[in-house]
């Protein structure tokens, strides 16, 4: 047939859709015959029209996006059969395989497209489905004038078949003389990708009874598996089951509850005229083979036509299936009573649509999936009348109530509410731990919170005379550790030592030592003060000043202990270059040969000082009493920076191309110990001399001359001590609350999704009982780490479960739980029994640990991300929502303030003289952020200044313009003004591909099957007339 005879062929007896965009009062509408609605009734609505209050003819004037919402907002029947599941989409087209003609598997859909590649006898990569709009154009002209079948009772699939051949004979579009080819041609056997990639490998043998039914068949005609259901309908045959075992993997990406839709497309040389069907049954059943995975079908959209039409009838097929893949099409699918509600699915897919001009993209290029899909609610809701405005101060007031950061006014009002809200969840908080990330957590905290304990010991033996050293870190590691695991707010904060902390004791060690007083005597007293002080402010709800502690101090906060843990990480290793240096000069040493041996001087001198011993050589000279060390800060340097590099590179691991989904989470989750053990292993097997971790190996105090309970009371110490030791208590109060506090307040962000509740009056509660013990047994006080904490709940984070291929992992929260915490404090408690192991792991690759940690919990700071700002070419700057909202000079003058105050604290924690007054500048940082009223706008304020996460602040905008949409969508139905010029938008809604929408193109034009929103002066200008 010739080509143009075909192209005529193929637009039918119908007309071509024109499309109307004159007229702005209304959306583009199509024409479409007003034929006899050949889809069953359903006999629930006894025949009479459910649109209830509205005409049919008030109906189809509607604008498409109304008659969607309207039909989603039915009522589902009570029996479930109209009740949405997920859809997989699959593609088949009628192809000849050598001497047989069967249909074989192109394409398939859970959310975006997957292509067979022939070439490479493979799947594609997922990507965002472009169509023509010609081929969407003829769907529509195919569901006017083709058959739909709706609700059909059918168990496989010879009953369909025989149902769809009667309907169109009964219809005049099939003549019934090819009736049984058609037929014949549906029950063709279906051929799936997976089956042609083992055929490559090991060929298909063939079984006896298929042989059967090719011999018995027509000419070129090979019976399907799925027509030999009928004896046990709704099951396939024992092929059709291997075949569907044989791709059981691809399961997994399904969702649960999952039905199918399959689309049959094909030419065959008996039809002179196209022949097109929707059906949707009323019950999903299994039809033999059909689907690659034993997904019951639910759709089923068949498509023959003459020989010629293979390609077009290709796009149109894929056509539907994007259609089906729609969130707000494949619900109308379900919900439609009639052919018209499908059409009206198309038609407000079509408005939704972003047409891409030809000429200005090149086809072939495959879109990749977003990493965020946005919301199709608002497709599915009416527009809404504007919300009056909320109360900013009630709005706030119930968020503060929510955190519990409210004045309860009565005493112990705050901590007996923290205690309602997590009692609850404490059963959970152990079951929740059933999880191999919780091991990897545990034990990369272990190491990380380890060596700062060991190494804060060995920096308050020397500012306390050793009264406290590493062991006593250790005990108090593990008494804080314990208690606070297992009875705290939010055991998602690691406890550890702090810079103020050991300050405050050498100033207290100091001034004991002036007055000839006993210092840990009266440093007992101190921490009795500042745990009863402590009680008192949970007793008055003090814990409610927390809700003053923004954005703008908390990220100061942590940016400054994230610099800290940086800057020490690289300080402890160039003190190892001085303790160490490259350029030693000679080594005196030389290993000779052993007394009475016939060997030379020189051919032993060649043997180091490791091995001269093994050959029973002599070593002789002034440094042979130690290894040389000019290889040792240059070993340094390697174990600290691969540590460093290989925990960074394999916690992205998650996200690589390489190996299945659970060893990449493994990987991922286990990397800071994988370089632990990698670079330890790397120095075992060098033999270079670098330092080790140096763990206590005794249970027993470092002095002996105290033991393990501080006496209150001492002979050197005057009666009036104890009182007085209030007012250092009250320093020291001061700095255990905001380091406390500032650090609960960054765990709990709004950005990490908690959904156990807050605990700030409990934190501190159980913590002003643990500082009175750790006083009594003369241990150091553990506050809240703000890095080991921030890198705590990043090593709890959950992820979504990649179902759909292509689809983006989600967050969706942290594992929250106390088996972690209790473990790795329990872990510490136990390190003394654990000294011949850890002996063996360097400190530089400890250091390596602090420099990953450090720069890790920079990531996700808004501050952080606005001081890399300052450097970039505004063409280069990221999409930050801020940037969408506020003047940058604005934002470069709130973070030069911001970064201005962290210098100011570097300053101030730099020098001894003035580190302790560290957490009063923490006070005078929340003034200064309230000072800053006066320059910057509320509005600014409210955008630079806000704890909300990124993400749901784009959604609110995207959801806000979209609403300014639809209302200028009322604007044009009830015309109050001038109207617009008419448009044409087309894109598949719900998929942001990252292309630019385009204004409007002819039928040649490739449509981007990406959702976005439409002209942002166009929405305003449609607002305005609203509002006129």
């Amino acid at each position: 047939m010739p080509q143009q005879a075909q192209l005529k062929h193929i637009h039918g007896h119908g007309r071509l859709p024109r499309v109307i965009a004159t007229d702005s009062s209304r959306p583009w509408t199509m024409n479409s015959s007003s034929g006899d609605d050949e889809a069953p009734k359903d006999p629930r609505t006894g025949g009479e029209d459910f649109t209830q209050q509205f005409t049919e003819n008030d109906f189809e004037d509607t604008p498409p996006a109304q008659r969607v919402q309207f039909i989603l907002g039915e009522d589902v029947d009570s029996s479930g059969t109209h009740v949405s599941h997920p859809l997989f989409s699959e593609m088949g087209m009628l192809v000849k395989e050598g001497d047989e003609i069967e249909w074989k598997e192109t394409a398939r859909w859970i959310k975006f497209e997957e292509d067979v590649e022939e070439g490479g006898n493979r799947w594609s990569k997922p990507h965002v489905a472009t169509l023509s709009l010609h081929s969407l154009f003829e769907l529509r002209r195919l569901l006017v004038n083709g058959s739909v079948m709706l609700d059909m009772e059918a168990q496989n699939l010879e009953v369909m078949a025989d149902l769809v051949c009667d309907h169109m004979v009964s219809a005049g579009t099939l003549p019934p003389g090819v009736k049984d080819k058609v037929k014949d041609a549906l029950l063709r056997r279906h051929r799936h990708q997976h089956e042609y990639a083992k055929k490559t490998r090991l060929p298909i043998i063939r079984s006896l009874a298929d042989m059967r039914n090719h011999s018995s068949s027509k000419k070129d005609m090979v019976k399907s598996p799925s027509n030999q259901s009928m004896a046990r309908p709704g099951s396939g045959t024992e092929l059709s089951e291997q075949q569907h075992k044989g791709n059981t993997h691809f399961m997994r990406k399904i969702p649960p509850g999952a039905e199918a839709s399959n689309i049959l497309v094909g030419e065959v040389d008996f039809l002179e005229r196209t022949l097109s069907c929707f059906i949707r049954l009323s019950q999903a059943v299994v039809l033999g083979d059909l689907t690659e995975v034993p997904v019951p079908t639910r759709f089923v959209f068949i498509l023959l036509g003459p020989p010629g039409s293979q390609s077009n009838f290709h796009e149109i097929g894929r056509a539907m299936a994007t259609l089906m893949s729609d969130e707000i099409f494949h619900e109308v699918a379900y919900r439609a009573r009639k052919r018209d509600h499908l059409l009206s699915g198309v038609d407000e897919f079509l408005d939704a649509v972003t047409v891409l001009p030809p000429g200005e993209w090149d086809p072939t290029i495959r879109i990749e999936p977003p990493a965020a899909i946005p919301s199709q609610e608002v497709r599915k809701r009416p527009p809404e009348l504007p919300k009056e405005e909320v109360d900013e101060e009630e709005e706030e007031a119930r968020l503060r109530d929510e955190n519990g950061l409210t004045r309860t006014g009565r005493l112990f009002g705050g901590l007996i509410n923290d205690i309602k809200r997590k009692v609850p969840w404490y059963i959970s908080d152990y079951k929740d731990a059933l999880s191999m990330q919780c091991v990897a957590s545990w034990i990369f905290l272990y190491f990380a919170c380890l060596s700062p304990i060991i190494t804060f010991g060995g920096l308050l033996a020397e500012a306390t005379g050793k009264h406290m050293a590493a062991m006593e870190s250790l005990v108090s590691g593990f008494v804080c550790g314990m208690g606070y695991g297992f009875f705290s707010g939010q055991p998602l904060t690691i406890l550890g030592s702090t810079g103020p902390v050991l300050v405050f004791e050498s100033i207290i060690y100091e001034f004991c030592l002036k007055m000839g007083w006993e210092y840990m005597t009266f440093r007992f007293w101190i921490g009795m003060w500042v745990a009863g002080i402590c009680i008192v402010l949970v007793a008055i709800d003090a814990s409610a000043l927390v809700c003053y502690i923004t954005r703008f101090t908390e990220e100061n906060f942590a940016t400054l202990i994230a610099f800290i843990f940086i800057y020490k990480a690289i300080e402890n290793v160039m003190v190892i270059g001085k303790n160490f240096p490259v350029n030693q000069g000679i080594y005196d040493c030389v290993c000779t040969p052993p007394i009475g041996s016939n060997a030379s001087v020189i051919e032993y001198a060649k043997y180091n000082w490791d091995y001269c011993e093994t050959y029973n050589g002599t070593l002789v000279g002034g440094d042979c009493g130690s290894p040389p060390t000019e290889n040792v800060f240059l070993m340094s340097v390697v174990l600290c920076a691969g540590t460093f590099l290989i925990s960074t590179v394999l916690k992205e691991f998650k996200n690589a191309l390489f190996f299945p989904s659970i060893v990449r989470q493994y990987i991922s989750d286990f990397s800071v110990l994988i370089a632990i053990f990698a670079m330890s292993f790397f120095d075992y097997s060098l033999g270079v001399p670098t330092q080790k971790l140096e763990v206590p190996n005794e249970l027993k105090p470092t002095l002996s001359t105290r033991g393990w309970l501080i006496p209150p009371f001492s002979e050197k110490n005057p009666w009036w001590s104890p009182i007085i030791a209030v007012f250092p208590a009250l320093l020291g109060t001061i700095l255990i609350f905001m380091d406390q506090q500032i650090t609960a307040v960054i765990v709990n962000r709004k950005e990490n999704k908690l959904k156990k509740g807050c605990g700030y009056h409990l934190d501190l509660f159980i913590l002003s009982i643990l500082i009175a013990i750790c006083s009594l047994m003369g241990l150091p006080w553990f506050v809240a780490a703000t890095v080991l904490s921030i890198n705590h709940v990043n090593s709890l984070k959950l992820e979504s479960e990649c179902s759909a291929p292509g689809e983006k992992p989600q967050f969706l929260g942290v594992r929250e739980q106390r088996v972690t915490h209790i473990l790795i404090f329990l872990t510490i408690g136990v390190s003394v029994l654990l000294t011949p192991l850890l002996g063996h792991i360097p400190m530089p690759v400890l250091f390596g640990v602090f420099l990953y940690m450090g720069v890790a919990s920079l990531k996700g700071l808004q501050f952080f991300d606005r001081i890399l700002i300052m450097f970039m070419p505004a063409k280069y700057q990221p999409d930050y929502m801020f940037l969408r909202q506020v003047p940058i000079k604005r934002v470069h003058l709130f973070t030069v303030i911001q970064l201005a105050c962290l210098i100011i604290l570097w300053l101030i924690k730099s020098f001894s003289q003035t580190s302790i007054l560290f957490p009063l500048m923490l006070v005078v940082m929340i003034g200064i952020r309230k000072a800053l009223d006066l320059v910057f706008t509320r509005r600014e304020l409210k955008i630079l200044d806000d704890i909300m996460p990124e993400m749901t602040k784009r959604a609110a905008a995207d959801d806000l313009h979209k609403l300014d949409a639809e209302v200028g969508l009322l604007a044009r139905i009830f015309p109050w003004g001038k109207g617009s010029r008419g448009r044409v938008v087309t894109k598949p809604p719900g998929l942001d591909g990252g292309l630019p929408a385009s204004g409007g193109a002819g039928s040649a034009g490739l449509i981007s099957c990406t959702t976005s929103n439409a002209n942002e002066k166009e929405f305003e200008a449609q607002s305005s007339l609203l509002k006129k």
